[in-house]
């Protein structure tokens, strides 16, 4: 929309909604500290929103063979995971005794049920369905975080990709149970390693490939920061939500949403 077509009603504040916007933060108690906790998790949520559509985006260009135009919105979801890293630094100016003044407040709320997390999580291929429970309350929620496990993922897509280029993907890999989580193939990595090991002639799978490294360093990185950052506030004290705080968040490091594109650098 050009300065000369729009319409001559809409101001910043109309477009942006922003009455709106300003107004979605309430705070349960009458500490200072708790508004920047709500707008924190507000913010990331709203960030997460925009990662979501990038990635449908990408997923589309994918399956569609459109491997090199994907480049652009995953290359952008790593742009927000980095702004989201960086807001933990934010939230950490908060202090142990500002955060227990209003954490009674929060009830078992915890960022771990977000449903918009969860969603990009099975995106990338962890699925995990024990996190529907916490949405029954909210149909819409759990019917998009249930169509997310059940469908392909982003790594689905490319791994059919790659077969449809005559990459030698086996057919329990293409045919498998999607709403399952990914299990490591040595035949995957060894398809990636192919391509690794002559990126001219596979330069779009290539690319596509650390697009992907991309994402997943970037969330190994927000998860570290998210440890540190809890640590520094309350410690080892159990989560809101009623997980082992520190230890559970601790745990996820371990995970990895494109395994054999770790693994093949070994054998490169």
């Amino acid at each position: 929309m050009t300065e000369n077509t729009a319409p001559s009603t809409i101001t910043y504040a109309s477009y942006l909604a922003l009455d709106d916007l300003l107004a979605a933060q309430h705070p349960l108690s009458d500490q200072h500290d708790e508004m920047l906790f709500v707008i924190i998790h507000q913010t990331k949520e709203l960030w997460l929103k925009q990662i979501l559509h990038e990635v449908a985006l990408a997923q589309s260009l994918v399956r569609a063979g459109d491997l090199v135009p994907a480049y652009k919105s995953l290359a952008r979801v790593s742009r927000i995971q980095t702004v989201m890293t960086l807001s933990w630094d934010i939230l950490a100016t908060m202090t142990p005794a500002d955060y227990l003044r209003f954490r009674g407040s929060l009830g078992s709320s915890s960022g771990f049920q977000s449903d918009q997390f969860r969603r990009f999580e099975s995106a990338l291929g962890l699925k995990d369905e024990r996190f529907l429970r916490f949405h029954e309350d909210r149909p819409e929620a759990h019917a998009a975080l249930k169509a997310a496990i059940d469908a392909p993922s982003l790594y689905d897509d490319a791994l059919s990709q790659l077969a449809k280029a005559g990459l030698p993907v086996p057919a329990e890999v293409l045919n498998r149970d999607v709403s399952k989580p990914y299990e490591p193939s040595e035949a995957v990595e060894a398809a990636w390693l192919e391509v690794y090991r002559d990126t001219e002639r596979w330069w779009p799978f290539y690319q596509l490939a650390e697009k992907l490294v991309d994402l997943d360093d970037a969330l190994l990185t927000w998860r570290h920061k998210h440890v540190v950052t809890v640590e520094r506030i309350i410690g080892r004290r159990r989560g809101t939500g009623g997980t082992d705080g520190v230890g559970y968040l601790t745990e996820t490091l371990q995970r990895r949403c494109f395994p054999e594109l770790w693994s093949l650098r070994t054998k490169l």
